[in-house]
């Protein structure tokens, strides 16, 4: 199971789904008290803004963070969940934990995960950047953007929800 939640809401969400690690993705330079049930080397954080396209003075989403959740997704063991956080809970963590249910579940139908991550949460907007990067380097020929693409812009909300994904 891979649950998403804002930063706000980590620690309560790690203690609650008993998660074995993390991702954060959240702007370079934000403070992230790592949850003390979680290991060190089982918490990733990796450091962009969340834009989908260059901006001077900002890091935008790029291939070798794609790399980094792709690589943290391989070595995640499976036996207890996974949490994906960023700032909010709306762009960059739903994009990512699109990305790992992707690779995860290579089978399964990108627009079939997209609708799941619509019905878990109304505000999710992954961040078309990110998810583009990680279609090219799974390999899914442009479906994992158009299944995004096809749920559309999440509802407004300034944190989303936590919510959970099943794989």
């Amino acid at each position: 199971m891979i649950h998403v939640c804002p930063l706000s809401r980590l620690e309560e969400t790690v203690a609650r789904t008993r998660a074995s690690h993390v991702l954060t993705v959240i702007n370079r330079g934000t403070t992230v008290p790592r949850p003390a049930a979680i290991r060190a080397e089982d918490h990733l954080f990796i450091g962009f803004n969340d834009i989908v396209e260059p901006q001077e003075g900002l890091i935008h989403p790029a291939a070798e963070h794609v790399e980094a959740i792709l690589g943290f997704i391989s070595r995640w063991p499976r036996q207890a969940p996974l949490v994906v956080h960023c700032f909010a809970g709306i762009s960059r963590s739903t994009a990512s934990a699109f990305i790992a249910a992707c690779a995860l579940a290579p089978e399964r139908d990108e627009a079939a995960i997209a609708r799941a991550l619509r019905a878990a949460s109304p505000s999710a907007t992954p961040n078309a950047l990110l998810v583009s990067l990680a279609d090219a380097a799974l390999g899914r020929q442009g479906r994992m953007s158009a299944a995004i693409a096809g749920i559309g812009r999440g509802s407004e909300a300034m944190l989303g929800e936590p919510f959970e994904i099943a794989l």
